[in-house]
């Protein structure tokens, strides 16, 4: 039970990093369809955040809305790494990779998570996330395809998937 529970929080952690990483990426995006993308992203990380938090049982994280409103962990790898693309040339494009790139890796994570817990019902919760996730992985490859111009779907085996 303690095992299922440290998952649930660190994926309640790693949903708000998300949630984070597009409201600040949201933030200095110039094209509006990409703004519109990961404001509508961050949002949709907030439901993943709360559906963990309903099945976590611990107290220390106090009520969902002063966790999810605190401020960012700014050590969090997904805060840094859209930090990183801002303190350089900051472009769509870019934040639209690294968030392809962390969304590919939390789904690979939600699903390992999910095969190592016994509880149906908990495990129901991190597939259903890991599905979400995968959605909004080709929701952003599907925009990137956009920002870049990409004429053909052949284009993307250049840019992203290699």
């Amino acid at each position: 039970m303690k095992d299922t529970q440290d998952a649930l929080k660190q994926a309640i952690q790693t949903e708000k990093n998300a949630m984070n990483f597009y409201q600040i990426g949201a933030q200095h995006m110039k094209d509006a369809e990409a703004k519109r993308l990961f404001e509508q992203l961050a949002r949709e990380e907030k439901e993943h955040a709360a559906q963990f938090f309903k099945a976590y049982h611990g107290n220390d994280l106090g009520s969902f809305e002063e966790f999810i409103t605190a401020p960012p962990q700014n050590e969090a790898l997904w805060v840094t790494s859209i930090q990183k693309a801002i303190d350089s040339d900051f472009t769509e494009q870019k934040a639209l990779e690294y968030a392809m790139d962390k969304e590919t890796h939390l789904e690979n994570a939600l699903r390992e998570t999910a095969n190592r817990i016994s509880d149906p019902a908990i495990k129901e919760i991190f597939l259903w996330n890991a599905n979400e996730t995968h959605n909004h992985f080709l929701t952003i490859e599907a925009e990137y395809a956009r920002i870049m111009a990409m004429v053909d779907e052949s284009d993307m085996d250049t840019y992203v998937r290699e």
